[in-house]
């Protein structure tokens, strides 16, 4: 069982800039695919960005070139630094942790994008 709380959230005006954390509990964190997902107000769940235990990356396109997701092993935690940021990008954002042993979600975290 993966335990994931995300944390970072909240108000910044277009142009700025947030980092987003995703702490996990439980073991085998680095046999994990880590990935951040949002999902605006009347709309569905999204893929934003995804790295596996190989570091190897995937981002939306649109978010390439303004958000960077990183992976700490020793701290079982995935980050998700977004600049640059737009109105468009005001969502919940969770966190997902998808292995052998399962898919976990975290609660979320608002951001909001408005000047």
């Amino acid at each position: 069982q993966v335990q994931l709380v995300e944390s970072g959230g909240g108000l910044v005006q277009p142009g700025g800039s947030l980092r987003l954390s995703c702490a996990a509990s439980g073991s085998a964190f680095s046999s994990y695919t880590l990935g951040w997902y949002r999902q605006a107000p009347g709309k569905q769940r999204e893929f934003v960005a995804i790295i596996n235990s190989g570091d190897r990356i995937t981002y939306a396109d649109s978010v390439k070139g303004r958000f960077t997701i990183a992976r700490d092993n020793a701290k079982n935690t995935v980050y998700l630094q977004m600049n640059s940021l737009k109105p468009e990008d005001t969502a919940v954002y969770f966190c997902n942790a998808a292995g052998r042993r399962g898919t976990y979600w975290g609660q979320g975290t608002q951001v909001t994008i408005s000047s």
